[in-house]
């Protein structure tokens, strides 16, 4: 199970997640969309998500917080207690649907405007 981890702000737009996912994926065939539940409703997410028609998996935050990221940023260590939502909520899914020692890829990739990041990780059983 290959999975692409979505972090993303509340500005961010279908165009910031499609070039997020796209210099993440550009090489992986990618099964499902992860990203953390508290993005639930948010209205690019849901757009973007529906022209790549992919499963969304919401990732509870406190899943997010064993996982160990390539990557560090500051916001989402104080918030998610981990380094990257990105990162975090695509090893923390292929882990769920893949089996585990679920591995990235590589680090996140980020949208020009900022506004969004993609990893990439594969379920242990891949």
């Amino acid at each position: 199970m290959i999975v692409a981890g979505l972090g993303l702000s509340s500005a961010a737009t279908v165009d910031s997640l499609r070039m997020a996912f796209e210099r993440a994926s550009t090489d992986k065939r990618v099964d499902a969309i992860a990203t953390v539940a508290d993005k639930e409703g948010h209205a690019a997410l849901a757009a973007f998500v529906q022209t790549i028609a992919l499963p969304l998996h919401f990732v509870a935050p406190a899943d997010l917080a064993g996982q160990r990221t390539l990557t560090c940023s500051a916001r989402s260590r104080a918030t998610y207690g981990t380094g990257s939502v990105a990162e975090a909520s695509a090893l923390a899914a292929a882990g769920a649907l893949g089996g585990p020692g679920a591995r990235l890829t590589s680090p996140r990739h980020i949208s020009d405007d900022r506004l969004a990041t993609c990893a990439v990780a594969i379920g242990g059983q891949t």
